[in-house]
């Protein structure tokens, strides 16, 4: 079996891995990388509340997410006492480039179960290329710190992918959302592999 088809099989379905130059890139750079982690803390529980917002009628959505929320603005203050230990400057929010390409694949229009899966399902991607980040940061970097840090936020990043993939199946018929999965993990490693490896971004 190739690397490539073993690294596939554990990572969260993901269909293309992180190229192995980007964990080296993130070590020499981890200040700017962790600047853009604690956005993307930020960013993930911003969206667990818009979903709940817009998607308040669904009674377990809510009960499910409302938790996630602040265990994604847990994340955000811990990634900034990392900052603060090794006095990095917070610095201002990159574009983020992932996140606005996966975001071009979500269909519009639709019924509200078909908009809500479109989200469900991009946020379930998301957490778990971020997972697979967190792992390759908990095992490749030096800073013994920061690889147990990054270990727990592994684990927690792969409960919150497996919210968002559950909560797509129980409101959407399975069989469609395992379709619409795939069709996104296909998406989503053309992306992976067209974007520019950056010292300063955590995707």
């Amino acid at each position: 079996m190739s690397w490539e088809e073993s690294t596939k099989q554990k990572m969260l379905h993901l269909q293309l891995p992180t190229d192995p130059r980007w964990v080296d890139i993130a070590h020499m750079n981890i200040g700017d990388i962790l600047v853009d982690h604690a956005y993307c803390e930020q960013k993930a529980a911003s969206s667990c509340i818009s979903l709940i917002v817009n998607f308040h009628e669904f009674t377990e959505l809510v009960d499910t997410l409302t938790p996630v929320v602040a265990e994604e603005w847990g994340h955000f203050e811990r990634v900034m006492e990392q900052l603060r230990k090794r006095e990095i400057p917070f610095g201002k929010p990159r574009k983020d480039e992932y996140v606005i390409k996966l975001s071009q694949f979500v269909r519009k229009g639709g019924s509200k179960v078909m908009q809500l899966t479109e989200y469900l399902l991009m946020n379930a991607l998301i957490e778990a290329r971020s997972c697979e980040r967190f792992k390759l940061l908990s095992k490749e970097i030096q800073d013994g710190e920061l690889q147990k840090f990054y270990y727990e936020l592994m684990v927690s990043e792969a409960g919150h992918f497996v919210n968002f993939l559950d909560l797509a199946r129980k409101y959407q018929d399975p069989e469609k959302v395992n379709a619409r999965w795939k069709e996104w993990l296909e998406y989503e490693a053309e992306v992976i592999k067209n974007l520019e490896i950056r010292a300063d971004r955590m995707h």
